[in-house]
């Protein structure tokens, strides 16, 4: 369950964000703060997950809370929702880490969309240890994978791929990057480029095997 504190110095509309939340599956509400005292009070008490945070509030702007909220509360999310729209508050906020910057009025669908795309992010990264840089592009939103002709990224061949997937499915118990090198006929390195791009679509998942003696080993899984 994700908690979510509101920070908006309109009671009115930091209803309708919470009758929003209320809508969206797996999220609860934490909090309602009218200004950036009792915001920094809430975090302190509540182990929320994500900040909606106004700009133009009471005694503070918003922008000007993040880095004490950066600072204290490092593992809090944060996502603006303002009617500000001035560049330079734009960017501030930016460079304070926010996940997200939405316009006042928010339309239902902005917002569930905003709150769902988190939520995979959060999922994402609870499931994987380890993440790829396909994975990591996904997170971000900002860099795509080239792809080839056939739609998949680069250094990925779908035939090859095909190979791949048959052999972790017949294998039942999971597979080592090495030990898929000497099946396919490549090298360690090939091997866990086509098992991690398996992994960072979720037809695939990796887990870490100890062994006796020895580094952990990472074992490759056909998705459930």
């Amino acid at each position: 369950m994700i908690k979510v504190i509101i920070a908006e110095d309109d009671f009115r509309v930091a209803s309708i964000h919470e009758r929003f939340l209320q809508k969206i599956e797996g999220v609860t509400v934490a909090g309602k703060a009218l200004n950036g005292e009792e915001t920094l009070r809430l975090l302190g008490e509540e182990e929320a997950d994500l900040l909606l945070l106004d700009i133009y509030m009471q005694d503070q702007l918003g922008t000007d809370l993040l880095p004490a909220i950066r600072s204290q509360f490092p593992h809090v999310d944060v996502i603006m929702i303002t009617a500000a729209n001035d560049r330079e508050l734009v960017a501030t906020a930016l460079r304070n880490g926010v996940l997200d910057y939405i316009i006042k009025p928010v339309s239902l669908k902005r917002f569930t969309s905003t709150l769902q795309q988190y939520q995979k992010r959060r999922e994402m990264l609870k499931e994987k240890e380890e993440v790829s840089q396909a994975t990591i592009d996904r997170l971000l939103g900002l860099h795509q994978t080239p792809l080839n002709g056939s739609g998949m990224p680069k250094g990925i061949d779908p035939l090859t791929l095909s190979k791949v997937k048959a052999i972790v499915e017949d294998t039942g118990k999971g597979i080592s990057a090495e030990e898929m090198g000497s099946r396919m006929g490549a090298s360690r390195a090939t091997a866990r480029r086509y098992l991690e791009y398996m992994v960072s679509t979720g037809e695939g998942t990796a887990e870490l095997e100890y062994g006796i003696v020895g580094r952990p080993e990472r074992k490759y899984f056909m998705a459930k």
